[in-house]
C-alpha cells in the first residue's frame, strides 16, 4: 500500500485551486458529487497550465492538448461548507504525452479527499492528431518534473496510467 503525502508534503507543490463545497455540489447522499470533483480538478489543471505557459493563451490553433486517461481515488468525503485546496505534481512525459496528478486536501482536518491522476496528449488542432510538444513547453514540463522528482516523498501513482501505451 502506498503511503499518502502529508499536508507538509503537499505544501511543496504548486497550489492551483481553492474552493468550498456549496449546496449545489451535493448529490442525494449528502456529499460532493463526482462531477464536481472532475470540475474542480479541471479548474486546477487550467490554473496550473496558465502558470507555466501551457494555458489558455497557448491552446489556440494549431496548439492544443486533450485528456487521454484519468483515474480518481476518493479517500475522504467532502460535505457542504468544507473548504478544500488542490495541489499539483508533474510526473513524467515523452514527446507527446504528459502524466501528472492533483491532490485535493480537505482543509478542516488536512486529509486528502481525492487524488486525480491524468495523462494528457499534445494535439495539433488543425488536423486533430497528436503532435510533439514544442521545445519551449517541454522545457517547462521538464523543469517541473525535475523539481517534483527531487521531492523526498514518492507520488502515490495508481499504476493504471502509463506512457508506454500507444496514443
Amino acid at each position: 500500500m502506498t503511503t499518502l503525502p502529508t499536508p507538509e508534503d503537499l505544501a511543496q507543490l504548486p497550489l492551483n485551486f481553492e474552493g468550498q463545497v456549496a449546496e449545489k455540489h451535493l448529490d442525494f447522499l449528502g456529499h460532493m458529487n463526482v462531477m464536481w470533483y472532475t470540475h474542480f480538478f479541471d479548474r486546477a489543471t487550467w490554473n496550473w497550465y496558465n502558470k507555466f505557459g501551457f494555458g489558455h493563451d497557448y491552446h489556440q490553433p494549431p496548439n492544443g492538448s486533450f485528456a487521454v486517461e484519468q483515474y480518481t481515488r476518493y479517500l475522504a468525503e467532502l460535505r457542504v461548507g468544507d473548504e478544500f485546496k488542490i495541489y499539483s505534481r508533474a510526473l513524467v512525459r515523452n514527446d507527446k504525452l504528459f502524466h501528472f496528478m492533483h491532490f485535493m486536501l480537505r482543509v478542516r482536518d488536512e486529509r486528502i479527499s481525492a487524488i486525480h491522476e491524468l495523462l494528457g496528449i499534445h494535439i495539433n488542432l488543425t488536423d486533430r492528431r497528436s503532435s510533439p510538444l514544442p521545445d519551449h513547453i517541454t522545457a517547462q514540463w521538464d523543469a517541473l518534473i525535475a523539481q517534483h522528482t527531487a521531492l523526498d516523498w514518492p507520488p502515490p501513482i495508481s499504476g493504471v496510467i502509463s506512457l508506454n501505451k500507444k496514443p
